[in-house]
């Protein structure tokens, strides 16, 4: 524990919806529910106005809709999610050498590090600072926890949502503590507080008065032990400026049971393209894929299969994930399918013999894909459900040569009309608003789904370049 609250903790506010609303003028104010349109897509991210008829993060999107029927429901666009945290991130490099990213939304900083902060008044303006910052470079809003430990600069982040900035004075931890659930500690998760609900513990001060003993006879020595450091308030885990992926991966959930065997095959080649693209964009190679089934009653198989070396290249990872689908049986319904690359390394070491083979064999029907929007490694953000979210149903145009596709909430672009983004689609319709981040609420507009003049478009920056220019720098 530190004596002074140098670490901060920042964690934008329903970050995806936001972006959202920013990019959307005539969605300012209103709720906004981020995730996957199609019957089995789970909500991303829940605007604060949204928030209030009870939506959240993880909930099932049929659910979400039921609670709030009059809501924008549009798919995630991660091409802005990326470039908006990419400039967050910037700003908190700034501050410090030691930035440790959690998600696209949310990072630790070490103040201390840095030199911009050695107590609480430094530590406090330093804060204030960079809210400013973001909200002049990006436009959204974030919410600072400040603290002597890790642990309790999450937690004065999340007191301080939406939109604030809490500062935790040393010595005072137990104290704030004390009354809070058993879930407000990292590691507590629903099994973790019932067990220890069972035991009659359901505050960080049961945990506490409880002692070290009871909580290793419960939970384990590691976990035990680990449980009542933290209800004491000790925290001493660094800032890790490196957090390195364990393992690149792609999923979908698909909105009917696929039972054909042949598409189901195929569906896992083009995920297994989706992951490779991945694998390369973030410059690493993988020694291991792994192949993901769920089936038509819930339950879920893994396969793996270790190469000779790391790879990236899509033949040997193809051939892989198609020899692991060989193994699992499909009789009955697959609803979810996944392909990964685990055993990341910075080099690549080539499978020659599996390259040969692959070389003379058929590369494999590839037309009447739907392309769909990177999602962000496993565990990014939003509550972890984005991958989730963005698989069901968030393609953006069919490719085949059919009828395209315009979901809600897609960036297009008209000859005539400008840049735009899709309210709705249907009965070869689609409704486009048109409007920008920097533009009043736009007129809607209603075109033939095959309009040569409408077509799709990258995302406008939600704020204008020479705005950035002229923010204040920390």
């Amino acid at each position: 524990m530190r004596a002074a609250p140098t670490i901060l903790h920042l964690d934008m506010d329903a970050f995806f919806a936001a972006a959202e609303q920013a990019a959307k003028p005539s969605l300012r104010g209103k709720p906004v529910v981020v995730g996957g349109l199609g019957p089995r897509g789970v909500v991303a991210t829940a605007s604060y106005e949204a928030r209030r008829f009870g939506v959240h993060s993880a909930m099932p999107m049929a659910q979400a809709r039921r609670l709030a029927p009059n809501a924008a429901y549009l798919v995630p666009r991660f091409t802005l999610y990326r470039a908006v945290s990419d400039q967050v991130m910037e700003l908190l490099r700034r501050l410090s050498p030691l930035v440790e990213p959690l998600s696209l939304d949310e990072a630790f900083v070490d103040l201390e590090a840095g030199g911009t902060a050695h107590d609480a008044a430094t530590a406090r303006a330093t804060g204030e600072r960079l809210r400013a910052d973001i909200r002049a470079v990006t436009g959204l809003t974030g919410s600072v926890g400040l603290a002597g430990s890790k642990m309790l600069a999450k937690i004065a982040s999340e007191q301080a949502k939406p939109d604030g900035l809490v500062l935790i004075e040393p010595g005072t931890e137990r104290e704030l503590l004390g009354p809070m659930s058993v879930r407000i500690l990292p590691g507590v998760g629903p099994a973790t507080g019932e067990h220890l609900r069972r035991a009659g513990m359901t505050t960080v001060a049961d945990l506490a008065e409880a002692g070290e003993d009871e909580l290793v006879r419960l939970l384990g020595r590691a976990h035990g032990a680990s449980l009542y450091r933290m209800a004491l308030g000790h925290d001493d885990r660094p800032v890790v400026a490196e957090r390195d992926a364990k393992s690149v991966s792609v999923e979908d959930t698909f909105d009917v049971d696929l039972h054909d065997r042949v598409r189901v095959r195929l569906e896992v080649e083009r995920l297994a393209d989706r992951c490779v693209r991945r694998l390369r964009g973030a410059g690493r190679s993988g020694r291991t894929v792994v192949l993901k089934v769920r089936r038509y009653d819930f339950s879920t198989l893994t396969r793996s299969e270790t190469l000779r070396g790391p790879t990236d290249d899509l033949a040997v990872v193809r051939e892989a994930a198609a020899r692991l689908l060989e193994s699992v049986d499909t009789t009955g319904g697959v609803r979810l399918l996944g392909v990964g690359v685990t055993g990341l390394a910075d080099y690549t070491q080539e499978d020659l013999f599996a390259q040969a083979a692959m070389a003379e064999a058929p590369a494999g029907p590839q037309g009447g894909t739907v392309p769909e929007p990177q999602e962000p490694a496993a565990g990014v953000g939003e509550a972890g459900v984005a991958g989730a979210a963005a698989g069901t149903g968030a393609a953006e145009d069919a490719d085949g040569g059919g009828e395209r596709r315009w979901l809600a909430g897609q960036d297009v672009r008209h000859d005539e009309y400008g840049p735009g983004w899709v309210q709705g689609s249907g009965v070869g319709r689609v409704t486009v608003r048109f409007e920008e981040p920097g533009s009043p609420p736009g007129r809607v507009r209603t075109f033939r789904t095959d309009d040569p003049a409408l077509e799709p478009s990258d995302p406008l920056p939600l704020v204008a370049r020479e705005q950035v220019e002229r923010a204040p720098s920390p």
